[in-house]
């Protein structure tokens, strides 16, 4: 459990690191595919599971683990890939879209199957609700710069995953991206000095194209989600 005793820093205060081993335990095995239960209605119980600075601790652990699988998930199909063709890709965490670009149909989206038993729309996305909402407790106890690039970098893959990636966006992948924005939107205001915003932000902050939104089938059509529109309203405000 080491990594729970660097999970919020130096500054860590009211920490049971037994206690956030069970909840992180908790999470995995109380939600996810496998539970009959709308996925927004899981990742809002799942938010309120995590309270005080134990809640937040496994918050950023989610965020913290969720982005350091599907990295490695993304350089071992980069590994194979060349292994097979001899094509080089560059991996950048700071910016997935170039990979994405280059190489979107070659490449399987890794966010539905990641090990450690991690929904993107329910435990995710409830970690990004939770550390928004207590930005101001993240900045005080911890250094929050490595949570924000968590919360930014899943983001990228997130909508990676719809532009070349041909992942359905349902409400659910909406909600997951809304979270996201805002999470970063809430740390940044936060910190006495935020860093800059990432390529990938700032690139899609440029568009205004609005991804059609479908129910869960695919079938139909029932609202828009537009990323560029929505980061500039939220990290510009």
């Amino acid at each position: 459990m080491r990594w729970f005793r660097r999970g919020l820093g130096k500054r860590q205060v009211q920490q049971d690191p037994d206690r956030q081993q069970a909840l992180l335990d908790e999470l995995r095995q109380r939600f996810g595919p496998h539970v009959q239960a709308e996925f927004s209605d899981q990742a809002d119980e799942a938010a309120r599971l995590l309270a005080g600075d134990d809640g937040l601790a496994v918050a950023a652990e989610i965020l913290r683990e969720f982005a350091d699988a599907a990295h490695s998930e993304l350089l071992a199909q980069v590994a194979d890939l060349h292994r097979r063709t001899g094509r080089r890709l560059l991996v950048d965490r700071r910016n997935y879209r170039p990979l994405w670009q280059a190489a979107g149909p070659q490449l399987r989206w890794p966010l539905f199957a990641l090990p450690g038993g991690l929904q993107p729309y329910v435990q995710v996305a409830a970690a990004a609700a939770v550390v928004g909402a207590q930005a101001r407790r993240v900045v005080r106890v911890s250094d929050p710069g490595p949570l924000l690039a968590h919360v930014f970098e899943v983001l990228d893959l997130t909508i990676d995953g719809w532009e070349y990636g041909r992942v359905l966006v349902d409400a659910d992948a909406a909600a997951l991206a809304e979270r996201l924005i805002a999470a970063g939107r809430d740390i940044c205001a936060a910190m006495a000095d935020p860093p800059p915003l990432p390529p990938p932000v700032r690139e899609l902050m440029r568009r205004n194209h609005t991804i059609e939104v479908r129910d869960a089938t695919g079938t139909r059509v029932i609202g828009g989600f537009n990323p560029g529109r929505t980061m500039r309203e939220y990290l510009l405000a």
